[in-house]
């Protein structure tokens, strides 16, 4: 189990330096095809002129939500730290949320989908580690 949940944090991690790297190199999204997302960013977020004149806040906190974290449970995972699995329970998740909050702002896509899979496969992988433990 220990090994799935390493490989997941680790995909989910550079997954999410790969994004916020992206979102910084082109920050309007037109390289990517970004635009569209950011005018729904817009339309629905808070303070759109102060957090989504551009992609530079949201790769800051992709990288530090679903990135360091997962790195986090990633390291504590490979030194077999006793909150190793609780991390992994935390990040799935804080991954299902944010997917959740995706889908609320662009509507549901095979991509997001496969994330929240993701995001619950951690999760119920750390309940069952976690209960394993004891």
């Amino acid at each position: 189990m220990s090994t799935l949940q390493k490989i997941l944090a680790l995909f989910i991690g550079i997954g999410a330096v790969v994004g916020a790297v992206m979102m910084w190199v082109d920050p309007t999204g037109a390289s990517w095809g970004g635009e569209p997302l950011l005018e729904l960013l817009r339309a629905k977020m808070p303070w759109p002129d102060v957090f989504f004149r551009n992609f530079i806040p949201s790769g800051i906190v992709l990288l530090v939500v679903n990135g360091l974290t997962q790195f986090v449970a990633a390291y504590l995972l490979f030194k077999t730290h006793p909150l190793a699995h609780l991390a992994v329970l935390v990040c799935g998740i804080i991954l299902m949320l944010w997917i959740a909050i995706e889908c609320w702002i662009w509507g549901f896509n095979p991509v997001g989908n496969f994330y929240f899979v993701i995001g619950l496969v951690e999760a119920i992988s750390a309940v069952i580690s976690l209960h394993g433990n004891r």
